[in-house]
C-alpha cells in the first residue's frame, strides 16, 4: 500500500474482485477521516480504559494493539481532540507513554472501507497484483 501511495496518481481500492473506491492518495485519506490520534499506554492494563474513553472521540474504527499498548482512533478535530483526549485518560487515571496525531495511510483507507488489513494473510495475491498495478 505504501508502494501505491507513493507513485500512484490515481488509486483503485479492490475488494473481492470489485473497485469500491478510486482517487488519489490524498481524496482517499480525506474520504475515510482527516487524522488519527496515536498513543501508547504505560501499563497494559490500561489499555481497555483507554480505549472506551477514546470511543467518544472516534469518528471510525478504533484500532487496539495489545502487543504495542497502543490505541489508535480517527478523529474530525484534529489536535483539539488530541488534547481533550488527553485529558480525559489524565482523569481516568491512564499513564499515557507516548500520543501523537498522524494522516491516514493507504493501510487505514484499505482497512476502513473493506473491514480488514491490506497485509498478511488477509491479503490476496490477486490484490497485491492490483495495488501493484495502480501504482504503475
Amino acid at each position: 500500500m505504501e508502494e501505491a501511495d507513493r507513485l500512484a496518481d490515481r488509486i483503485a481500492v479492490v475488494d473481492h474482485g470489485r473497485a469500491i473506491a478510486r482517487g488519489t492518495a490524498d481524496e482517499l485519506k480525506e474520504r475515510v477521516g482527516g487524522n488519527r490520534i496515536e498513543l501508547s499506554v504505560a501499563d497494559p492494563g490500561q489499555l481497555a480504559t483507554a480505549r472506551e474513553t477514546l470511543a467518544w472521540f472516534a469518528v471510525g474504527a478504533i484500532e487496539t494493539d495489545a502487543e504495542a499498548r497502543r490505541v489508535t482512533v480517527p478523529v474530525s478535530d484534529g489536535p483539539e481532540a488530541l488534547r481533550q483526549a488527553l485529558g480525559r485518560l489524565a482523569e481516568k487515571g491512564v499513564t499515557v507513554r507516548d500520543a501523537g496525531m498522524r494522516r491516514p495511510t493507504m493501510d487505514d483507507v484499505y482497512l476502513t472501507l473493506t473491514g480488514r488489513r491490506a497485509s498478511g494473510s488477509d491479503r490476496t495475491d490477486d490484490t497485491a497484483a492490483q495495488v501493484q498495478e495502480a501504482a504503475r
